[in-house]
């Protein structure tokens, strides 16, 4: 009866003993754990991320196997008594991967690295060879000091970061973390061979350099959250000034209903629209479409209106109206060019003048009947040679003139399938009977069902002849 009193005492004397270390492990382990998973969902490849997971992981599993209470669990196990050892070599190779992936701009620096992964590697496979040694825990416990001191040095004097920046001030951080880590290795593996009755330091210490890890890591996203919303704050002041440009509304007029749409992708896009002439006799509709999204295409447009602007006096001759755009525009986009459509509507002489670059047909709704008008020279700001000519046409009264960007073509549903031209005609026509304005929100709104994500910045005109 004296036996398993016995054996319980020391059950709960083993316990007591290792519960701080079993609970570092499992800490230390689940910590590696989430990290692998991030590592795993990121899109781009994060070596230093997948070291770091690999390295608490695996030093969280070494403090487990390592754990009295797990070895009277499994005595007399073959495997048991190699795994024991062994993960102390294993721990090596993550854990010198990760100071590599740190950043060691000197040759030899990365030669000791991998020399400890190497004998890391070799000294496990020995070990679940051939068992245990005395020798090969006193080889792994010299390098370990001479090669912890050698990084300790290396990161607590060799920072190159710029002093007085936030990185600096999160690098001196991580460096007093790993100055008690790499203190409590070395203090660790030198009584090897100086016997000492203290605890088992080192996980504390490996617990202080996550600690700063995960102090460095919170610090890091409250300032990109910070930063995050500066720039959310000055993306909405640039919608709002990308809104200031766009025209609010055509004026009343006995001849022309003008209604436009226009729906961005992100907060800033680059389509554009604007009425170059708009009196009680004219209209002059312009839209266009910047190459790219966000804050670039939008800063083009901006330049798109200049350009406008700037050949209003070329209003009726579509042509010479696009030429002077192109030319105040070549060489100033940074390679991004602009698609454009222009149309000059004259009720007086009852006449559609209209030319394009690059952009898709403007199309006609005349009778029920829909018909294309392509008149198309080459994109704006890509080429300064680039020539453009003028469709005429006779206007009549009910026509409807529809105008748009290719994001209304190309939104595709969960199938890959575009919307397409016949999609629009077929909507032109069933939407003859509305107003402009309704039926440029049915255009918008068929669209935004039919695809599965906005994929483009989405604009259209629609402009309806009353006639004389």
């Amino acid at each position: 009866m004296a036996a398993p009193e016995m054996s319980a005492s020391q059950v709960l004397s083993a316990f007591d003993r290792d519960a701080p270390y079993l609970f570092l492990g499992a800490a230390f382990f689940a910590v590696g754990t989430l990290s692998a998973a991030f590592a795993f969902l990121r899109r781009r490849r994060d070596s230093l991320l997948l070291y770091f997971s690999l390295f608490a992981a695996f030093y969280g599993v070494r403090l487990w196997v390592s754990s009295t209470l797990l070895g009277m669990t499994v005595q007399g196990s073959t495997f048991y008594t190699r795994l024991r050892p062994a993960v102390n070599y294993i721990v090596l190779i993550p854990a010198f991967l990760f100071f590599i992936a740190l950043g060691l701009p000197r040759r030899f620096e990365r030669v000791v690295g991998y020399a400890m992964v190497g004998l890391g590697a070799l000294l496990a496979t020995a070990t679940f060879l051939f068992g245990d040694s005395g020798i090969y825990e006193g080889i792994n416990s010299i390098a370990v000091i001479v090669a912890s001191s050698f990084f300790l040095i290396r990161f607590i004097v060799g920072g190159s970061v710029e002093r007085g920046s936030p990185e600096a001030a999160d690098f001196a951080l991580i460096r007093w973390g790993l100055l008690i880590f790499v203190a409590f290795v070395v203090w660790q593996n030198m009584t090897q061979f100086f016997p000492t009755s203290l605890p088992v330091l080192e996980p504390f210490g490996f617990a202080a350099f996550l600690g700063t890890l995960g102090y460095v890591a919170a610090r890091k996203t409250l300032r990109r959250d910070q930063q995050l919303q500066e720039i959310q704050n000055e993306l909405e002041i640039a919608r709002r000034i990308q809104q200031s440009i766009l025209p609010t509304e055509f004026p009343k007029s006995v001849h022309f209903r003008v209604a436009a749409r226009y729906v961005p992708m992100t907060s800033v896009a680059g389509d554009f629209y604007d009425f170059v002439v708009a009196d009680e006799h004219q209209a002059g509709l312009l839209i266009a479409d910047v190459s790219g999204h966000g804050v670039p295409a939008a800063l083009i447009a901006s330049m798109v209106k200049l350009a406008a602007a700037s050949q209003r006096a070329l209003a009726d001759e579509p042509s010479r109206f696009l030429s002077g755009m192109n030319s105040a525009l070549f060489g100033n986009t940074q390679n991004q060019f602009v698609t454009a459509a222009y149309v000059h509507l004259n009720a007086e002489s009852q006449e559609l003048r209209y030319s394009a670059a690059g952009h898709p047909p403007m199309l006609l709704l005349r009778n029920g009947g829909v018909t294309e008008i392509a008149e198309n020279g080459l994109m704006l700001a890509a080429f300064d040679f680039a020539s453009y000519s003028t469709a005429v046409h006779k206007l009549e009264a009910g026509d409807r003139i529809v105008m748009y960007t290719d994001g209304i073509l190309e939104a595709s549903n969960t199938a890959g399938n575009f919307f397409g031209h016949d999609a629009l005609h077929d909507l032109l026509t069933k939407t003859r009977g509305l107003s402009p304005a309704m039926a440029a929100d049915s255009i918008i709104s068929s669209v935004r069902q039919w695809s599965a994500k906005q994929d483009d910045d989405l604009t259209v005109l629609v402009c309806d002849y009353m006639g004389t």
